[in-house]
């Protein structure tokens, strides 16, 4: 990467003037002002949703005050990733800046931001170049500007944390250039050196959040914090039933207690809803948050029927699981599978069920909105898709999208579930009715039981093995509920895009494989959760690969070795339609096996694999690709006489290109682990006539301290690929490993979550 050369492009630097920054905050008088156009697309989802890309000319912002002071706008939502730090560290280092003198300003929702869904694992794959020029070019503008100050040649000029240094030692601050610098054209990009990798201050070294001293002070501010003048408080409950409505109600009891101000209707979308549209129900508004609880405790209703009504998740996962035992709609197909099953000398069988799965992020879903007399309405929320929430707000309200202002607060935790403009939707309508500011707040049981749930999942896998003892065919066919059903009515099961999250994308070399899946209807509204659809199949492919290599008497990782075959880079658009790379192209990002091979070979190494343990221990290995990036991971249990397991132990191995903020991806990993051992030994939602049962965490079960990893190490392959997604992939890979592990602790394998000993 020495003295690596952008290519150049059409995303040239701009100016931008000082009214443009008073509005977003930078307030100072004289500067360097300049807005940097990404190039990139806001696509709202539209990998999982379907709905089309608009092409953006977005800016981030970089303002140099006199005083020395840098202001970087960040134009991503901050829910315990550290994104808020890490693209705004990628522009510091580039520009030499002084970490301690920056301030990070966050963005309001608007187009001119280009694409702020902070969704995908994608942030820091998608703006580490760009954001890396920009950081340079207001370096070389610096540069020039103390060139010309001192009259010398610019390559006697360098720059060294927030100065520009000149050979003979005399030097100036960036505050004293800025303005100077500002009255300068904006360099060219092919005139843009940037940094060898060996001088980066910032990137790939340990940098703690931003908002780090906030948080543990107690003065960050989420979405449940904001208190804003005259604002009163909404609760909603609501019909069991997504989708369904209100046959009557009876609120004498909650109008009689003292600050309610008001309950009523709000009427409810027919399913499927989509994901902008209020589920509805009756609205309590009160002073304060104990009285809206208390009045809507009182408040009778007789709930409608809709056509979920019948929706029982057990019987459907039990229908599910029959269909998948028949041959389904073949994905991919290489050779003939069907033939080289019967002439196996074993086959190797095995069902796999996943549950529905609530998000049940720390924060509840939470917003304040003020619908103003002039027709404008300001948000206040943590939300993970601003641009969306603010087309959502103002297509319910009739309005322009100018006239919304969307104020992104910190997410205190999402997984998904906070890109969805619905409770935000609700904040603005309820706003509107009553003619004040409003918080509108969600329980805990209204999260629970009125979520966008992972779809729950039937699998089948068939693996045939040669009397030579090599895996010669491989049948996998899954059903589940798309997330596009929650939108549409007309989507009968998985998507293609869905299936390129563990199945059609399966790497293994063999020379007969059947890539299917079967029809089911989501009844329930369904939606992206971390990792999504990798959770499922990871869990399958990593337990039966795991069966394989018992079968074949092999190690486990020789085994997936072997499976894996030769290093190459597949090109799946050869082998089937309709792959998608994450949305991305397959030849800027390819399947290299021989990263996948890396990582499992670190972890190896790391892990101590192949020790001797002692009875009811065990070691269990998985590796996957998600999201771009390449994860292997061994996890060590321990099972005593009652069936308890405790995780001593967990080891990572990823690769992920050049790991941007080290700290920050340690930290989404330990979380993954712990994410992961919820998923894998508590959480299960069931729903019975059309509602769900689990209504808090006494019954939707989470890892607690006991059932998390105690320990968690992360190991980094270095190379100086580009950067991909850290925020989901640590998931997939571990519950397998957590499962196979299990097995060698106690012989018994996992094949339905939750596990159930």
């Amino acid at each position: 990467m020495c003295n690596m050369k952008p290519n150049p492009s059409n995303n040239k630097l701009f100016k931008v003037s000082r009214r443009d920054f008073v509005k977003i905050g930078a307030l100072g008088s004289t500067g360097l002002f300049l807005g940097v156009p990404l190039g990139c697309k806001q696509d709202k989802n539209a990998f999982l949703t379907g709905r089309e890309d608009a092409v953006f000319a977005p800016n981030v912002y970089i303002t140099i005050l006199g005083t020395g002071e840098v202001q970087l706008i960040a134009h991503r939502s901050e829910m315990g990733t550290g994104i808020r730090t890490s693209l705004p560290l990628v522009m510091a280092d580039e520009m030499e800046a002084d970490w301690t003198k920056v301030k990070i300003i966050q963005a309001v929702g608007d187009v001119k931001y280009g694409d702020q869904n902070t969704d995908g694992s994608y942030s820091v794959r998608m703006f580490y170049q760009p954001l890396r020029v920009a950081g340079a070019t207001v370096k070389l503008m610096l540069m020039q500007a103390a060139a010309q100050e001192w009259q010398v040649d610019i390559s006697e000029c360098s720059a060294v944390n927030h100065e520009i240094v000149h050979s003979s030692g005399k030097s100036l601050g960036y505050g004293y250039l800025a303005e100077k610098a500002g009255a300068l054209p904006i360099p060219e990009e092919n005139e843009i050196t940037l940094k060898d990798s060996k001088d980066f201050k910032f990137i790939s070294k340990e940098t703690v959040i931003y908002d780090l001293e906030d948080i543990v002070t107690g003065k960050a501010v989420y979405g449940l914090d904001v208190q804003i003048p005259d604002l009163k408080v909404a609760v909603i409950k609501r019909n069991p039933e997504a989708g369904a409505g209100i046959k009557s109600f009876n609120s004498d009891m909650a109008t009689a207690i003292e600050g309610v101000s008001k309950v009523y209707k709000m009427e409810s979308t027919a399913f499927p809803m989509g994901y902008n549209a209020p589920l509805g129900g009756i609205v309590v508004v009160a002073n304060n948050t104990w009285t809206a609880l208390k009045a809507l405790d009182t408040v009778e209703v007789v709930w409608d029927k809709g056509i979920n009504a019948s929706y029982d998740s057990n019987a459907f996962m039990q229908q599910m699981q029959r269909s998948v035992q028949k041959e389904g709609q073949v994905k991919r197909q290489q050779g003939s599978a069907t033939k080289a099953l019967k002439e196996a000398t074993k086959v190797i069988e095995s069902d796999f069920l996943v549950p529905h799965l609530a998000h049940s992020p720390m924060e509840t879903p939470c917003a304040v909105a003020r619908c103003n007399a002039d027709g404008t309405c300001e948000i206040w929320a943590p939300v993970q898709s601003p641009q969306w929430v603010r087309q959502a707000i103002a297509e319910a309200l009739g309005i322009e999208e100018s006239e919304v202002t969307i104020n992104v607060t910190l997410l205190g935790s999402a997984f998904g579930r906070k890109s969805k403009p619905d409770f935000v939707v609700e904040a603005a309508l309820i706003s509107k009715e009553m003619n004040t500011p409003i918080k509108l707040l969600w329980t805990r049981e209204d999260d629970i039981q009125h979520d966008f749930y992972h779809s729950n999942c039937a699998q089948h896998i068939k693996v045939g093995i040669d009397k030579n003892n090599k895996v010669t065919s491989w049948v996998h066919r899954t059903a589940f509920p798309s997330i596009s059903g929650t939108a549409n009515a007309d989507a009968k099961g998985p998507s293609s895009d869905e299936l390129c999250m563990g199945v059609l994308d399966m790497p293994f070399e063999i020379d007969n494989i059947s890539c299917e899946s079967l029809d089911a209807k989501a009844q329930i509204r369904i939606g992206w959760l971390r990792s999504v659809h990798n959770i499922n199949h990871a869990f399958a492919i990593g337990s039966i690969v795991d069966q394989v290599a018992q079968a074949r008497e092999m190690d486990p990782i020789d085994n997936m070795m072997d499976l894996l075959g030769s290093d190459r880079k597949i090109d799946f658009t050869a082998l089937m339609e309709g792959f998608n790379n994450y949305n991305v192209k397959l030849e800027d990002y390819p399947y290299d096996t021989h990263r996948l091979k890396q990582v499992i070979q670190l972890v190896k190494e790391k892990s101590g694999w192949g020790k001797s343990l002692p009875e009811g221990k065990g070691m269990g290995f998985a590796a996957h690709r998600s999201f771009l990036t390449y994860v292997a991971c061994v996890v060590e249990v321990e099972v005593d006489d009652n069936n308890n397991i405790k995780i001593p132990m967990v080891h990572f191995a990823i690769d992920c290109g050049v790991p941007v903020n080290p700290d920050r991806i340690r930290a989404q990993f330990e979380g993954g682990a712990a994410f992961g051992a919820s998923l894998a030994l508590k959480s299960e939602i069931n729903v019975k006539n059309g509602a769900v049962i689990e209504d808090n965490f006494n019954n939707y079960l989470v890892a607690r301290i006991t059932d998390a990893p105690i320990n968690t190490a992360v190991h980094f392959v270095e190379n100086e690929e580009k950067p991909t997604g850290v925020g989901e992939p640590p998931v997939p890979p571990f519950i397998p490993a957590l499962c196979n592990a299990i097995f060698m602790a106690t012989g018994k394998r996992i094949t339905r979550l939750p596990i159930k000993l």
